[in-house]
């Protein structure tokens, strides 16, 4: 009877202790991300905001959400880096993640649509 009470304890501190510690490994990850950003990546924000990084500061990073369209955020806002045009979502109750490809390019389109950081510097910049 007295091995219960520190049974119980251990049982239940040591489950806290590992979520604590996933918890930690996983912030380090994400601000590892922020702290790693640079001109060119395409981010999500906090807010579900999609925009291509234009310029980085200290504190802040500079979004392009549309073409010629820049906004001011913080590092924190930013959630994740963008690697790809396709997007994993799992529906509910199943275990089977469905791919949703972006639309088929216009024709008129060249093959690679995507802006190099240098191209985009040189965009935002003239004048």
């Amino acid at each position: 009877m007295e091995l219960l009470f520190p049974l119980l304890l251990v049982a239940l501190l040591v489950p806290m202790f590992l979520g604590v510690r996933r918890q930690k490994r996983e912030a380090e990850k994400v601000s590892a991300m922020q702290n790693d950003l640079k001109i060119g990546d395409r981010v999500t924000t906090t807010s579900g905001l999609y925009g291509t990084v234009v310029e980085v500061d200290e504190t802040t990073v500079d979004l392009e959400i549309a073409e010629e369209v820049v906004t001011t955020w913080l590092r924190q806002a930013v959630r994740e880096v963008r690697t790809d045009d396709e997007t994993v979502v799992e529906e509910a109750g199943t275990a089977d993640p469905v791919v949703l490809a972006e639309p088929e390019p216009e024709a008129a389109a060249p093959a690679s649509a995507e802006e190099t950081p240098g191209q985009t510097e040189t965009r935002l910049t003239k004048d």
